[in-house]
């Protein structure tokens, strides 16, 4: 007789019925909708600087104010002893990779269409789901080689109408989503080596550690547009603006997951995509040709497909989703 007197007067936050989980579900789409939406406006500041300061000074300056913030978090939260450098070389590839990753993405926004460098971005996915059955050992599922095969068509539609004004420049795109696809590998790889704040600051450390170094070794190149000099002020300001741009988005993805979970709001990536159309249409002219928007659409289309068929295999495993 106790149990149902418990359970009556339990508290009414702590019993959720299926509304309230309907409504953490929107809450959590609407977070991360938000949160890879915000990603762009990051790009867009970076498009409206061309050739103002080196990419990779660029990068180095947005990765300043968030290393700072992590090493005094870190520093209170596990002591001075933890801001050692890693010793791990993963967590070093981690940092390259994503340095990698921005300063590929930097200078093709320089050269292309918002939307068109962000759409190509979104082959990241695809890349991510082959570096993981040909690094991780992960099985070979039919669709996975279909939604390859299907997404780089797309790409090649979205890559010839620029190819004549940006020549092997649009390649660039690619070489970003590779690195973002490396991250993602080894941050499996590495997981649980470190907590999850020091796992930040090891990827942003390192990241910056790499973007100093090839800014020196760019200022040295003999590379005009990779000559270091010193910038106006507001150059600086923005390249810092956008750092807090990028942690503002990553928290608000992060709540999202919390909220909603991760396969859930999958999906919402591709607000980055319409948020980076609308910025490029309003501020920089960039209105889509056809041919770009079936390519985007072939991509998409793709990424969703290897979500969808991810979200049945975990169904049918009983994996968590």
């Amino acid at each position: 007789m106790l149990r149902p007197v418990q359970q009556a007067t339990k508290p009414a936050s702590l019993r959720k019925g299926p509304s309230d989980l309907q409504q953490s579900d929107r809450a959590g789409l609407l977070y991360a909708f938000a949160g890879f939406s915000t990603l762009s406006i990051g790009d867009a500041i970076v498009k409206g600087m061309p050739g103002a300061w080196p990419a990779p000074a660029m990068g180095a300056t947005r990765y300043v104010a968030g290393t700072l913030l992590l090493m005094a978090l870190l520093a209170r939260s596990e002591g001075l002893a933890a801001l050692r450098l890693p010793r791990d070389p993963l967590q070093w590839v981690r940092g390259i990779a994503i340095s990698v990753s921005a300063v590929g993405m930097f200078l093709a926004v320089w050269i292309m269409p918002l939307a068109e460098a962000t759409t190509i971005m979104f082959t990241q996915p695809i890349i991510t789901a082959v570096l993981a059955m040909l690094l991780l050992g992960e099985r070979a599922r039919p669709s996975t080689w279909v939604a390859s095969v299907v997404a780089f068509g797309g790409v090649f539609m979205v890559l010839q109408p620029n190819f004549d004004t940006a020549g092997w420049g649009v390649l660039l795109p690619l070489l970003s989503a590779f690195g973002m696809a490396v991250t993602i590998i080894t941050n499996r790889k590495v997981g649980g080596r470190a907590s999850i704040l020091a796992m930040q600051y090891y990827m942003s450390v390192t990241a910056l550690i790499f973007l100093l170094a090839a800014t020196a070794v760019g200022h040295f190149s003999g590379v005009e547009a990779f000559r270091l000099h010193w910038p106006h002020w507001s150059v600086v300001a923005r390249c810092i603006f956008i750092g807090f741009t990028a942690t503002l988005a990553q928290w608000l993805i992060f709540m999202g997951t919390v909220k909603a979970g991760a396969g859930t709001v999958a999906p919402m990536n591709y607000g980055q995509l319409l948020m980076a159309a609308a910025l490029g249409w309003i501020f920089f002219g960039d209105r889509p040709g056809l041919t770009g928007l079936a390519g985007a659409a072939v991509i998409i289309g793709s990424g969703l497909f290897l979500w969808w068929r991810g979200r049945v295999n975990d169904r049918a495993t009983g994996a968590p989703g």
